[in-house]
């Protein structure tokens, strides 16, 4: 996928000004990811805790780690005879996310539970016909933790932080034949894109999201994104 906040999430946007994300720097969105029986999650008892907080340098490698299995398990549904976690491929992650860390533009997003780093989301501001608009770029979850509330805390602290920001729309970009993830944003309310039909032999679908609209499931024990004004994997 491509290009996926409360007051007291660390987002440390400070080099984009357009973003105008504030937050105390010793602080962290504590999201309570009890069961939605709305999108099927089922949490273990013992792992309902998540914290999402922005990420730094010091999660690269294991938020390459992740995106590289969660990319693998989605792939082999397609492509079961061929490798996708290889080193390789682990490399490119790898790359990609660090030159997400370092720029100013995307802020990046990671969710731990009992210490460990189980998802990652990164998004950055887009030109959209004068419209403060929004790219989700990266949302992922370890396949270890599908199914656990992990995807789910992230979106939720994206919204928080475009609402926040006064963006009015979300746009991103899911593989066509990654159901699951299409069925994930299809339930929180994003819908294809009128404006980007796919072609024919299109590998990737855009999905919309409108920030003036109130997010179709709230996550169990977060609170409500609140949007000063209308502002969106």
């Amino acid at each position: 996928m491509r290009p996926a906040p409360d007051e007291a999430l660390q987002v440390r946007a400070a080099p984009d000004e357009a973003l105008q994300v504030r937050a105390a720097p010793d602080e962290a969105l504590q999201v309570r990811a009890a069961p939605d029986e709305a999108l099927g999650i089922r949490p273990a008892p013992d792992e309902t805790a998540l914290l999402v907080r922005a990420a730094t340098p010091a999660d690269l490698a294991a938020i390459a780690a992740l995106h590289s299995r969660a990319r693998a398990a989605y792939h082999r549904a397609r492509f079961p005879d061929t490798p996708f976690d290889v080193l390789a491929e682990r490399a490119r992650r790898h790359d990609a996310w660090s030159r997400d860390l370092d720029r100013g533009d995307t802020p990046a997003l990671c969710a731990a539970r009992h210490g460990a780093v189980v998802g990652a989301a990164s998004y950055r501001h887009r030109a959209d016909d004068h419209r403060p608009a929004v790219t989700l770029h990266q949302l992922h979850v370890d396949p270890g933790h599908w199914g656990t509330g992990v995807g789910l805390a992230l979106h939720h602290a994206c919204l928080r932080a475009w609402h926040a920001a006064g963006f009015s729309r979300a746009v991103l970009d899911v593989l066509w034949h990654n159901h699951r993830a299409r069925a994930f944003y299809t339930r929180l309310g994003w819908r294809p894109d009128p404006d980007r039909r796919p072609a024919p032999d299109a590998t990737h679908l855009t999905l919309t999201l409108d920030l003036a609209t109130p997010p179709a499931t709230s996550a169990p024990g977060a609170p409500a994104p609140t949007a000063p004004a209308p502002a969106g994997r």
